[in-house]
């Protein structure tokens, strides 16, 4: 798969290339070392116009860097890496960080403006400069671009579309670094390089490693002052040996791959669709594993499809290079089925069309925000498949890992269960996504059904035939430790999509005409209900003790809920759970959390609104919400998961009454899977208590966060952790000071934005 370079780009290419082997002229290196920190395992030397650096890696390795600037732009001069009382290795030498942006122009989804609309808002021009920072449905990429739902050419108008190809840009770093500042935090050691240009971006290249890890943090810190900007970036390193060195990875299906760089040079990246989002450089003297981080690097799509994460690019006959990137436009997915013979594949095909044209957000970059464009590297002495070992250990190999007393609990999946098992004739069909998902580590999956598929309007025999359908399919697919549930997701009635969950198999139809009863007693099914307004809803909420929360709050077409609804009958009610996490709508690279409106600041709000009461919490719920998936899918980037406290998997012969309790009472915690909250509690009484978790995590930890409320702000406390290393756990304690507060939670995150929170506690007396 290749990547169309424009012309520029290749010029600048092939004369930084010419720079690395011509051996460009070496500046004098001034390096300020006011906050360096001199320690065993992680220490730095500067000397003429050279900046040493050596760290004690994993498992007795040690690893070196070398850096300096050339005609202002800096240098990698020497990567090296010994074993244990081994001989230093050199790995790549005279090595360039490039970076580059494309960027488009922000704009509001119009589902977003036509919620805002059905709740009598005015569209005023401040609240679409405010609201296009929560968009899902946006392309900036795509021209001429598309508009969703009704009132489209009213959309158009105020959105300014078609978009125009004059919108992107794209442009490549430049360097005019005149020195370096070195700084010690904890364990991991900062080396920064001001002067950095990239079109509408400025900031500085940073270096960053890790005592304890053999990893490398290579990133673009910039930041632009343009008014609506949406941008993606490429990252890399330019210099390697095409006669000592090759690339290897892993292809979607794990076999190996390789390229030795006997072909002609590049005129553009070569992106590869590789396992696990990771690369190699392998050579005579040991490995670079390169990839992405795991999860800030993605932003919101309706897929997983691989879209070759990672790249190498031959430059001449002697040198290559290496990076990440994203693509510029989503891929179709295949959608299930048979043209002309499966009654749902011609909706699928349109559905995969829509998602292609209409959903490819990429990142925000609201002005003045310090933007993170990062890389990273795991150098080791070993081969290949050790240095992906290696670097897949930061996410359990993909995986979530089991923690006793718990299970692993994953939400809202779109793909066509039901329908793709009533189209191929057979309930016993595997349907695609369910090895997809049970291999990350899930024990419970929530599939939202009939959300595309199906007639879930439909007020009698077809709509209920398929619910049967559901309940018979997803028993005869579950395991002992894997176990199929239904979340449905209606629309109707309350202004917004929103999520219903019954701790057991419930028949209903969203149609009630006029003098029908609510509820009917079927000869074969049982009890069916009849719904046709928000108080049927309600009813049958508490006749089956269902939990409802949002879908997507505060965008897409939940947009300005939940704070629309804090005044409702309904939201008063223990019944309405709160919301969800979907981590990566938005995601903006300045943010040390990921997703600080939409989710987080939803919950505390709504727990706010609540305080003083005798309601329970409001949680947010994790989510993936997103369709059609294949074994060969990139799932785990797009993936947040909820740690659920029970002692074994539910299923459907024993019911799940259990897991339902547990959701209402908040006994859970959510994690990207590389950070857990094994334990959480509040010791004492009165206003002095101290928080207490049980932590785990794998990259370095970077900070741990108290949040609280007290009925009117929402308030939080952070504690560093720069002293945690890679590969750590620890019980936490923090005093807390909890006069006047009403309740409290804790999230965790490390230096890669990946992380875990539990649900809020109401502070008793």
């Amino acid at each position: 798969m290749r990547t169309t370079m424009p012309s520029a780009w290749r010029a600048a290419f092939a004369a930084a290339a010419l720079a690395v082997a011509s051996g460009a002229r070496a500046d004098t290196l001034s390096c300020d070392m006011t906050q360096y920190k001199a320690s065993q395992g992680l220490t730095a030397a500067a000397a003429a116009d050279t900046l040493t650096v050596t760290w004690a890696g994993a498992d007795g390795s040690e690893l070196r860097m070398r850096l300096a600037i050339d005609n202002g732009a800096p240098v990698v001069r020497e990567l090296a890496a010994q074993r244990r009382g081994g001989q230093w290795a050199t790995l790549g030498r005279n090595l360039r960080p490039e970076f580059r942006v494309t960027s488009g122009r922000r704009r509001v989804g119009s589902d977003q403006l036509n919620t805002y609309r059905e709740l009598g808002i005015p569209l005023t021009r401040e609240l679409l400069e405010r609201e296009k920072w929560n968009a899902f449905w946006d392309a900036p990429l795509n021209v001429p671009g598309m508009v969703l739902g009704p009132n489209s050419d009213e959309l158009k108008k105020l959105l300014d579309l078609p978009r125009r190809a004059e919108e992107i840009k794209r442009a490549q770093a430049s360097y005019q670094a005149t020195g370096c500042e070195v700084k010690t935090e904890g364990t991991r050691l900062e080396i920064t390089f001001p002067g950095l240009s990239m079109g509408i971006f400025a900031g500085r290249l940073q270096f960053t490693v890790y005592k304890g890890a053999n990893l490398i943090r290579q990133e673009a810190i910039a930041k632009t002052e343009e008014p609506s900007v949406a941008y993606k970036y490429e990252a890399g390193l330019q210099g390697f040996s095409t006669d000592a060195q090759r690339v290897r990875w892993r292809d979607t299906s794990g076999d190996w791959q390789k390229y030795e760089f006997g072909g002609t040079p590049n005129q553009s990246l070569v992106a590869l669709r590789a396992r696990n989002r990771v690369a190699t450089v392998e050579g005579p003297g040991g490995s670079i594993a390169f990839f992405p981080p795991p999860h800030k690097f993605f932003f919101s799509r309706e897929l997983e499809i691989n879209l070759g994460y990672v790249w190498y690019r031959k430059d001449d006959e002697k040198l290559f290079s290496i990076g990440v990137r994203h693509a510029d436009h989503e891929e179709m997915f295949r959608p299930q089925g048979v043209p002309g013979h499966d009654e749902w594949v011609t909706g699928r095909i349109t559905q995969a069309e829509r998602f292609t044209e209409g959903n490819f957000a990429l990142y925000n970059a609201p002005p003045g925000t310090w933007q993170r464009m990062a890389m990273f590297l795991y150098v080791t002495p070993e081969a290949a498949p050790a240095a992906i070992d290696g670097a897949l250990a930061f996410t359990h190999n993909d995986t979530y890992k089991p923690v006793a007393g718990y299970q692993v609990m994953n939400t809202h999946y779109h793909a066509p269960f039901t329908m793709q098992l009533k189209d191929a004739g057979s309930l016993d069909v595997q349907a695609e996504w369910i090895p997809a998902i049970r291999s990350r580590g899930v024990n419970i999956v929530l599939m939202s059904d009939f959300h595309a598929d199906g007639h879930m309007a439909d007020p009698g025999p077809i709509r209920l035939d398929e619910l049967k359908s559901f309940y018979q399919a997803a028993a005869r697919h579950s395991d002992k430790d894997f176990t199929i549930l239904f979340l449905e997701e209606p629309h109707q009635w309350f202004g917004y999509h929103w999520n219903l969950f019954f701790p057991r198999p419930v028949y209903w139809v969203q149609s009630r005409k006029e003098g029908q009863p609510f509820v009917e007693t079927d000869p074969q099914l049982g009890k069916v209900y009849h719904v046709g307004s928000r108080a049927d809803a309600m009813n049958l909420m508490k006749a089956e003790n269902g939990l409802m929360w949002m879908a997507h709050q505060r965008t897409k077409n939940t947009s300005g809920y939940p704070d629309a609804l804090k005044d409702t009958d309904y939201f008063r009610t223990d019944q309405f759970m709160g919301g969800e996490y979907r981590p990566n709508v938005p995601t903006d690279l300045s943010q040390r959390e990921m997703c600080e409106w939409v989710c987080f600041d939803a919950m505390d709000a709504m727990n706010n609104w609540t305080a003083k009461s005798a309601l329970k919490p409001k949680f947010i719920v994790a989510a993936t919400d997103t369709y059609m998936k294949y074994p060969d899918d990139d799932v785990y980037p797009e993936e947040y998961g909820n740690y659920v406290r029970l002692d074994k998997t539910p299923t459907h012969k024993e019911g799940w009454s259990k897991l339902s309790e547990a959701l209402r009472a908040g006994d859970f915690f959510v994690t990207s899977g590389e950070v857990l909250i094994k334990d959480f509690k509040v010791e004492g009484r009165g206003a002095r208590r101290t928080i207490v978790a049980d932590l785990e995590w794998t990259f370095p930890l970077d900070f741990v966060e108290v949040v609280w409320g007290d009925g009117q702000k929402t308030g939080r406390q952070i504690v560093a952790t720069s002293e945690a290393g890679a590969f750590g756990s620890k019980r936490i304690t923090i005093p807390f000071d909890a006069a006047g507060k009403d309740w409290v939670r804790v999230s965790a995150w490390d230096i890669a934005a990946n992380g875990a929170f539990t649900q809020p506690v109401r502070l008793s007396p």
